[in-house]
């Protein structure tokens, strides 16, 4: 039954965006060298590799430059960057990976490796369902490149403050993995995002 939702809201919601997708994707280009789409290796299911869409929203090679996005003006982010972060927009392509398989429009939110590789076991059950799109966590920590911003060490506050606190929030949802379940935090997210 979830699988059925995920592909039939994900084809939906693909074919409702694909006219802004197109736009901006001429934006993405006309702004800067690089191509439209970013894929970035996140840990899914089991502990798998995947490769993780997203609109390009950053200048080419800027994420050997750091993993996590800092503050509202980052100077790695583009001008189209921001205002697509902003709205959550660059994360649309990731319906993409629903369809193939790689996520659920609900799950824990797919880490890359680096910080995977500190969860403890008790953390690590959270790679038992596939990653999602949104979670608690996403909803919870919207702004979580501001909060880093703010913090004299955006790595250790990640890896100290911010990561546990997604994983706590990750086992709330692992207790009770239901179609209605994911139909709430869907509900949740779409008013996070238009407020």
């Amino acid at each position: 039954m979830k699988r059925s939702l995920d592909i039939l809201i994900s084809l939906i919601v693909l074919l409702i965006f694909l006219p802004f997708g197109v736009i901006i994707s001429l934006l993405i280009i006309l702004e800067s060298r690089g191509g439209i789409f970013y894929i970035q290796e996140r840990i899914g299911l089991n502990g798998t590799p995947f490769g993780l869409l997203k609109f390009r929203s950053m200048r080419p090679n800027a994420d050997q430059l750091g993993q996590l996005t800092v503050g509202e003006r980052d100077p790695r982010v583009t001008n189209m960057g921001h205002s697509i972060r902003k709205y959550k927009l660059d994360e649309f392509p990731q319906f993409i990976n629903v369809l193939k398989g790689d996520m659920s429009i609900i799950g824990p939110r797919p880490e890359v490796k680096k910080y995977v590789d500190l969860y403890t076991d008790e953390q690590r059950a959270i790679l038992s369902v596939k990653p999602g799109i949104t979670d608690y966590a996403s909803i919870e920590y919207f702004d979580e490149s501001r909060l880093l911003g703010e913090s004299n060490n955006p790595e250790e506050t990640y890896i100290q403050d911010i990561m546990p606190s997604k994983l706590v929030l990750n086992q709330k949802y692992l207790a009770n993995p239901t179609v209605l379940h994911d139909l709430k935090i869907m509900w949740l997210t779409f008013r996070k995002i238009i407020s």
